[in-house]
């Protein structure tokens, strides 16, 4: 949880530059995919166990105070220090896929 967070690096629910951002940046409703974990092994381990693994897509419903994903078909909440820790890609245009 060592790299900086803008809040020049979204604009419109789209990370600006780099083509990656936090998870506390994306707008809510936005459809994203997790390409990198920066954060303390045993940290990045516990976020894997509970589908927060790299290439994986998940969907940001609520980010008021704490974040709320849709994760394989779950819906689960993490802080938003926790949010800035995982670097995701916008998919603006995609919709999950209901099980």
């Amino acid at each position: 949880m060592t790299e900086p967070v803008h809040s020049s690096i979204v604009r419109e629910g789209q990370c600006a530059q780099p083509s990656i951002c936090p998870l506390s940046c994306v707008r809510a409703g936005t459809v994203v995919c997790i390409k990198r974990l920066s954060a303390p092994a045993e940290i990045k381990e516990r976020l894997r166990e509970m589908g927060f693994c790299e290439e994986q897509e998940i969907k940001l419903l609520s980010s008021n105070g704490s974040l709320i994903c849709q994760v394989c078909n779950a819906r689960l909440g993490i802080s938003a220090k926790l949010g800035d820790a995982i670097f995701v890609e916008p998919l603006p245009h995609r919709r999950l896929k209901a099980a």
